[in-house]
């Protein structure tokens, strides 16, 4: 029987380049800005949750029919290696969201394939990174995701992200951003692409130390909770027909 008061289990996806490749970032996230958002869900949700991390580089990067199949929300940071990400692997994830999955997508992650997939658009947009001042405005204050966050959440430094933002209107318009160059942002952005729920929000640029911040945090925290399924999920056919020609070969019988 589907339970919505389980534990959300949450897969957070890095792209893991920039904490390889560039010193500052590397000194911000040591161990990754991946395993940084993934203690943000855990600090804020507990046992409400269970985070696990994979990474660009890991088998399938890290997304297996396996993984996607036991995730309730996927949350995506890439940049610098967008067209890395396999084809088969996009479509994959694109499956699994419109079969209920939910999605976070953080900052870059506008420009991945998964999200312009999902959009439909090129998902381009003006941007600017020379020490923004960010201020995160509630405009839907009493969406789920908005619930304890400070009005505005200050960003003190981060790139800028300015409008045209080539996405579809959103379905749900929860922050936007203005900024110290006078621009403005759809920073918190929702969407509904068949069963799943799909989060963008904006902040995090790899130079800044943005993650940390508790207001950050709560809203990443919050977002998952949103995504969340909340009736059962049918599973994309790819894996029912795998894991029922597993069960076979060994020699087992697949539930339907």
């Amino acid at each position: 029987m589907f339970a919505p008061t389980e534990p959300i289990r949450v897969t957070v996806w890095g792209e893991n380049r920039h904490e390889q490749t560039d010193p500052q970032v590397r000194e911000i996230y040591p161990d990754g800005m991946h395993t940084v958002v993934a203690d943000a869900i855990g600090e804020r949700l507990g046992e409400g949750a269970r985070v696990r991390t994979v990474t660009l580089d890991d088998p399938e990067h890290g997304l297996t029919e396996e993984v996607l199949a036991q995730t309730d929300v996927l949350t995506w940071w890439g940049h610098a290696a967008h067209g890395e990400v396999a084809d088969a692997v996009v479509e994959r994830v694109h499956q699994h969201v419109l079969s209920g999955m939910g999605l976070i997508a953080l900052h870059s992650a506008h420009h991945s394939k998964i999200f312009r997939a999902l959009m439909g658009t090129t998902a381009n947009l003006r941007w600017r990174n020379e020490d923004d001042r960010e201020l995160i405005w509630t405009v839907a204050p009493g969406h789920p995701i908005a619930q304890g966050i400070p009005q505005p959440l200050v960003v003190p430094e981060d790139e800028m992200y300015g409008e045209y933002f080539d996405i579809p209107a959103p379905d749900e318009l929860v922050f936007v951003s203005s900024f110290s160059g006078g621009e403005v942002f759809r920073s918190g952005c929702c969407f509904r692409r068949g069963q799943g729920n799909i989060f963008y929000f904006r902040p995090g640029d790899q130079d800044y130390p943005v993650y940390y911040q508790p207001g950050i945090r709560h809203v990443i925290a919050n977002a998952v909770q949103w995504a969340r399924p909340r009736v059962p999920r049918q599973l994309p056919q790819v894996f029912r027909a795998e894991t029922t020609a597993r069960a076979d070969a060994a020699g087992g019988v697949q539930a339907g």
